[in-house]
């Protein structure tokens, strides 16, 4: 079986950084689609208030399962790094660990959601109209979590060999099956948010078993062979040293973010509904520029493996331009034609799409920072270094936002949803300008390193 893997280390870095980072976009584009179709559906069958529900359970979703997504950015740098010394022996190790984990997360994951949901939601303030549509949303949505996390492994895993073609045909049949399960079970059995949720367990549920299939017929060192299942220490070590801290960090941001959404259910409904449809179409802008920061940590994790620093840098600086054209022409398209696109979302309140317009207008004109910060941080972690960028993270993120909403927005004279919102780049710029400073000390540090070692060998032959 074709194998579909990358060579990141030889050739045009330019041209094999576009190639791969296309399909990625694509992929999370159809992973928006989930929760964009469960939106769109509800929200013109079902009026505002079940779009304000949905909507209202994104952070939370987020900030329950970041930490254990996080877990599958260390197993995909964990495989970049020894496909990139080819060391087939810790490949295989690490496959063989990272799906039976994945597994056990998502199992834990399964609890926490249903049994947590109804307490986080009114932790979050979420308004008595929209907690109990939410908390439906929530706990059927975690019946799939597992198949989730299952195909955020598997998916990085094929990433890191390269292939992003894989993920993207697996999500494509998934998704198509999540948007004609949402209109039956909305539209035929007026099952409502249970309808959307369970629509989105059941295409979450094939796109894992695609996955898996996918990884079992490889004929490389990613090939997954069942009867092999052994959470081996050593890869487990490297992937939670990775991964934590960046799931960690994943989590605080979300914790940020459920904090800006309890200031955003302050204001009522209606602006809950503007804030929430606004922030879909934001996340096809935000996916589209993460996608190049997951092509810097699987670059520079193989180059680095490779030993290969004079092409760590170049991909960090390609990545860098490529991510801010994306995003300053992507975030002005969406912020031009915002108006139309709220209203697909949107048909029976002018004024939440308004409220949503407000918002759209400090985040997606600013959002190719969001994009350099990100960016940085992956190639920071392509290099080995999770906890350094994690600090800076959640101190130029989490912090700002957080003693933004606890100190300025709380003053009368600054208590609006544009004081709320204009946090978010003022914290990017911030931390984007520390995570450059850190990965160009790394890079020196690591460089110097290698090149001493290369002497060293020289010397003894």
């Amino acid at each position: 079986m074709k194998n579909n893997s990358m060579d990141m280390c030889h050739g045009p870095v330019f041209k094999k950084i576009m190639i791969y980072t296309l399909p990625i976009i694509a992929t999370g584009i159809l992973q928006l689609l989930f929760n964009a179709a469960d939106l769109i559906v509800v929200g013109r069958y079902c009026g505002s208030i079940t779009i304000a529900a949905v909507s209202a359970t994104g952070p939370l979703i987020n900030l329950i399962t970041n930490l254990f997504l996080g877990l599958s950015v260390g197993c995909g740098v964990t495989v970049a790094h020894a496909l990139g010394s080819h060391d087939d022996n810790v490949v295989h190790k690490t496959v063989h660990t990272a799906i039976p984990i994945a597994v056990i997360c998502g199992i834990i994951l399964t609890f926490v959601g249903i049994f947590g949901a109804d307490y986080f939601l009114r932790l979050m303030g979420t308004p008595e109209n929209v907690h109990s549509l939410s908390a439906t949303y929530i706990k059927i949505y975690f019946l799939g979590i597992t198949a989730t996390i299952v195909y955020n492994f598997g998916a990085s895993i094929l990433r890191a060999a390269g292939d992003t073609k894989g993920p993207l045909i697996f999500l494509s049949a998934a998704g198509l099956i999540n948007i004609a399960l949402n209109i039956f079970f909305v539209a035929v059995f007026n099952m409502s948010v249970a309808g959307v949720a369970l629509a989105t367990a059941i295409s979450q549920t094939v796109s894992a078993v695609l996955i898996i299939l996918s990884l079992m017929k490889r004929t490389d060192a990613c090939k997954l062979i069942l009867k092999n299942f052994s959470i081996q220490m050593r890869q487990l070590f490297k992937m939670l040293r990775i991964g934590i801290p960046a799931g960690i960090q994943s989590s605080l941001f979300s914790l940020s973010n459920v904090i800006i959404q309890s200031s955003v259910n302050s204001f009522g409904d209606i602006v809950m509904s503007g804030s929430g449809a606004a922030a879909n179409i934001e996340g096809f802008v935000w996916i589209a520029i993460n996608a190049y920061s997951q092509t810097a940590i699987n670059f520079v994790g193989q180059n680095v493996g490779a030993k290969k620093y004079d092409r760590v840098r170049k991909i960090l600086w390609i990545c860098i331009l490529c991510v801010s054209v994306t995003g300053i022409v992507l975030g002005c398209t969406a912020y031009l034609f915002a108006r139309p696109l709220l209203g697909i979302y949107i048909t029976d309140s002018t004024e939440a799409i308004g409220y949503g317009i407000i918002r759209m207008t400090f985040i997606c004109l600013t959002y190719f920072l969001c994009g350099l910060m990100d960016v940085t941080t992956g190639a920071i972690r392509g290099m080995g270094s999770s906890l350094t960028p994690m600090i800076i993270s959640i101190a130029g993120i989490c912090g700002i936002r957080i003693l933004w909403i606890y100190t300025i927005f709380r003053m009368p004279q600054y208590h609006s949803l544009e004081s709320l919102f204009i946090s978010y780049p003022i914290s990017w710029i911030i931390t984007f300008a520390i995570q450059l400073t850190v990965f160009m000390i790394i890079y020196t540090k690591q460089a110097r390193r290698a090149k001493q070692s290369a002497k060293a060998v020289l010397a003894q032959v």
